[in-house]
């Protein structure tokens, strides 16, 4: 794909659907089955894709955000990008705390104290968003919202175990499956 300056919200999400649309039996992280897979590998591996993905996403960060931080591992290319787009210094949440080096489950910032974004590729049910809350929240990171590439849970976007946190999707599953 030819890399273009300007690309419609429509355009993108045909794009990334035709990228990374999988149909078949796939478990779920929420370990529900679906039939229907976004594969995030397939467009964060795309550095047209990625580039626009990131642009896209930055328009929705909350204004107040100090410090994007992206979770293991979906995360992580589109942290990186998204802090390229915007000058912001991103970190990045493990699953959990290392026991070596650091310890930390948050590497990259110092996150106490600070307004920190979450960064998602793909969220269902939001169980690693809430999980990487928890270890934020243990630093003392003071967290906003979490913006995500794909919301494809049902409903409104929410992050179980985490009802007031604002999830900010650039795509629904609806906008990739039109």
């Amino acid at each position: 794909m030819a890399e273009d300056d300007s690309i419609s919200k429509e355009d993108l999400a045909r794009r990334v659907a035709d990228v990374a649309t999988l149909d078949g039996t796939f478990v779920l992280r929420s370990g529900q089955t679906s039939h229907r897979y976004f594969d995030k590998y397939r467009f964060e591996g795309d550095p047209v894709l990625l580039k626009h993905l990131a642009r896209g996403m930055s328009r929705l960060l909350p204004a107040e955000t100090e410090i994007l931080a992206g979770l293991e591992l979906g995360g992580v290319p589109l942290v990186t990008a998204i802090s390229l787009e915007t000058g912001l210094p991103a970190a990045f949440v493990r699953k959990e705390a290392k026991t070596y080096g650091t310890c930390r489950a948050l590497e990259g910032q110092d996150v106490g104290g600070r307004k920190v974004t979450f960064i998602e590729d793909i969220i269902t049910t939001g169980g690693a968003v809430a999980d990487a809350y928890r270890l934020a929240s243990q630093e003392d990171a003071k967290v906003l919202a979490v913006v995500c590439a794909i919301w494809r849970g049902d409903g409104a976007p929410q992050v179980q175990g985490v009802p007031g946190l604002p999830v900010l999707p650039l795509f629904t599953r609806a906008d990739l499956d039109g």
